[in-house]
Formats: C-alpha cells, structure tokens, sequence
C-alpha cells in the first residue's frame, strides 16, 4: 500500500504476482495493491513504473484504488512502503471490527535492510528502478518466510 496506488505499490504488486506465478504458488496467494488516499483512484500506474515493469519483462493491468474495511477483514498480509503509510494504516485498522491483517512495512523483509521504499514520483527513471530492485528482494524474503 502506497499513497496514491500508481508508482510504489503496483510495482510491488505486479513483482510479487510473478513470483507467485514463477513458484507455482498463484492458488494459494490473493495478490492485489490499494492507496491510503483517494487521489487517483481508476488511474493507471505511472508510465514510468509500467516502462520499469515493462523492462523487466512484467505486465500489469491495475487501476489504482483506495483501501476498503475488507481489505483489512479480507487479507493476511498488507505491506506497506513507508512510515505515514503504517500510521495511517494502523489508524485506519483501528475502526475496523475484526482486522485480520497484519500491517507491516515490506522493506522489513528487506536482506539489505532499507526499511523504507522512497516515493519515485518526483524522481528519474533511476529512481523507479530502485523501487522495483527493492521490491524484489522484499518480495522474495516474505514468500520465503510465509510459504
């Protein structure tokens, strides 16, 4: 989860569903990425993070959307990529009758330890690239972990 759904979180999204897809394990995983605001809801992810997936020979075709009641209901899992995301996160959580989901930051799984995954929006292609290497090492640190 990200603030507004179209860099950071369906990078990880798209990183993570490949890998599910790669280990054979897609049945047993609901892969989705949702925004803490309602900015850009319907939006397609930023050119820049489709031309990154893109690179790396990934497709997505999410449209952006704000995280429900369900999702904190629905899923065991939402990671997220940075501090104010986690607060919000855990206060949105907070008036949600029975949330089974475990709110974390995806860089906590990170072998490298950057715990936290920079907002590219108003950064370089660079920057974009940077997000999705993070992303991959997170991904692949929680599947280990929670597989």
């Amino acid at each position: 989860v990200s603030i507004g759904n179209i860099c950071r979180s369906p990078i990880a999204e798209a990183v993570f569903r490949k890998l599910v897809t790669d280990e054979k394990l897609e049945n047993k995983w609901m892969t989705d990425s949702a925004a803490v605001s309602d900015w850009n809801v319907g939006r397609s992810p930023d050119a820049r993070a489709l031309s990154c997936l893109r690179n790396h020979g990934i497709e997505t075709a999410h449209k952006a959307r704000q995280v429900t009641k369900d999702d904190f209901q629905t899923f065991d899992y939402i990671l997220c990529m940075d501090e104010s995301n986690l607060r919000d996160l855990k206060r949105k959580s907070n008036q949600v009758k029975d949330c089974k989901a475990k709110i974390e930051l995806l860089g906590s799984y990170d072998p490298q330890k950057q715990l936290i995954i920079e907002d590219p929006y108003y950064g370089s292609e660079k920057d974009f690239e940077t997000v999705y290497e993070q992303c991959v090492r997170c991904c692949k640190a929680f599947l280990e972990k929670s597989h």
